[in-house]
């Protein structure tokens, strides 16, 4: 056992150095991908590649209330979005550092990146500045921070070793421990848009990042949360801005309020800022809708290089994310018949999404910040023939794509009760 853990520091330290080369990596990575690791060499990896590179050390009086969230990926997921600053208007501070869309998962940056002028790349010096004075950051991992981390996935991404869980588990928790965060809330999604498309697999994975995470000092809570259906009404980078301020100002769609207030409340509790979850809930919930969460917003906004005049009303946010434009087709999609909207199948709407432009097939890839879609009504909703259930923003032709956005929408003669996303808690 101790050779084994004497390997893992000195793989570690050879990935960082450049001294293995990448097949011996490849070879090293294939190991644990195959026969997996015992949870004390998982977390001792973790903490390895977290001391790769910076570790961020916060000023003593606000040390005990930096916070942070992680979601393993879905479609229209912008909960950080609205999180983040709501978090920061009730007293915690959020140095939120999150990652680009691949495939048919959104990417928190590209949204955000919707905002002309916001900057994401900005120092590990100014972050803690910006989250000492306002509460709040959002940005992309710099070149300090866990520079094991990036050979890794890059070399995991292009061999097929992605999917095993202390892989995942030392590469989401190495950079959120290299935050110098005292709570973290995982949210671990399942279904046929998940990562993790059964839920015992990610009950798997979100235990082994909860041990993990606690075995680093980091008070840890992991949701397990459906991912069958689009998160809210919107899909695609501009079009999720629009959302996440709509919540931000209290007028978000149920299902994205719901994932908001029951993380924040969450890390608002873990930090003793709120006596239980459903009070710290609470406090969320009367930020976004007294106007303090929309406020830490165009702060960090503003710090941030942004453009908050675009904020001024409805029309110039539209304009100002270039969603009022000639070169912007818009297409709606009507229901067949009547009845109630029994499934919205995301996977559809996201690999729909993707073929217009609005995500990535590689990581260096560019997007189209402006095309998405807009669904317009909800699992349970009523729904006649010929009504429109979406609206598709888009540059071109869209024939080939009809027939797919369409058979996302299974309308049944029953009617539907929709449930909470959160399935469980571990």
């Amino acid at each position: 056992m101790g050779d084994r853990k004497n390997g893992i520091e000195i793989f570690v330290q050879s990935v960082s150095d450049g001294s293995m080369s990448d097949e011996e990596v490849v070879q090293y990575l294939t190991d644990i991908f195959e026969n997996g690791l015992e949870p004390d060499e998982t977390v001792l990896l973790t903490e390895k590649m977290r001391d790769s590179g910076t570790v961020i050390q916060w000023p003593d009086e606000i040390g005990s209330l930096v916070v942070d969230k992680h979601s393993t990926g879905g479609v229209g997921d912008k909960v950080s979005i609205a999180l983040a600053p709501a978090l920061a208007a009730c007293g915690a501070k959020v140095p939120m550092i999150s990652g680009r869309g691949l495939g048919h998962t959104g990417g928190t940056l590209d949204k955000l990146e919707s905002i002309p002028g916001f900057r994401t790349d900005i120092s590990v010096e100014k972050l803690i500045e910006q989250v000492s004075r306002i509460g709040v950051a959002m940005v992309g991992q710099t070149e300090d921070l866990v520079p094991a981390d990036r050979r890794m996935y890059a070399l995991r991404d292009v061999s097929g070793l992605v999917a095993s869980v202390p892989l995942i588990t030392g590469s989401i928790i190495s950079k959120k421990a290299a935050e110098g965060i005292r709570a973290l809330v995982l949210d671990v999604k399942t279904g046929r848009a998940a990562f993790m498309k059964e839920r015992a697999s990610a009950e798997e994975l979100a235990r082994s990042m909860k041990n993990v995470a606690e075995g680093m000092g980091i008070s840890t809570t992991c949701l397990i949360t459906s991912m069958d259906h689009p998160i809210g009404h919107a899909v695609g980078n501009s079009l999720e801005i629009v959302e996440s301020v709509e919540a931000l100002c209290g007028r978000g769609p149920n299902d994205l309020e719901e994932l908001v207030c029951i993380q924040g409340g969450l890390l608002l509790h873990s930090i003793g800022l709120a006596v239980d979850q459903g009070h710290g809930s609470a406090m969320i919930l009367d930020s976004l809708y007294d106007g303090s969460a929309f406020g830490k917003f165009l702060e960090m906004v503003e710090a941030q290089g942004g453009n908050t005049s675009i904020f001024d009303s409805d029309q110039d946010l539209y304009a100002g994310l270039g969603l009022i434009s000639p070169e912007l087709y818009s297409t709606d999609i009507f229901s067949g018949h009547n009845g109630w909207v029994s499934d919205i199948d995301a996977i559809s709407i996201a690999d729909l999404c993707l073929n217009i432009g609005a995500g990535r097939t590689e990581l260096e890839g560019s997007i189209d910040h402006a095309v998405g879609v807009v669904i317009h009504v909800g699992v349970g909703s009523p729904i006649s023939a010929n009504e429109i259930v979406a609206t598709v923003y888009h540059r071109g032709g869209l024939s080939d794509d009809l027939h797919d956005i369409e058979s996302a929408f299974i309308i049944s003669e029953n009617n539907q009760t929709p449930t909470s996303r959160i399935l469980g808690v571990v």
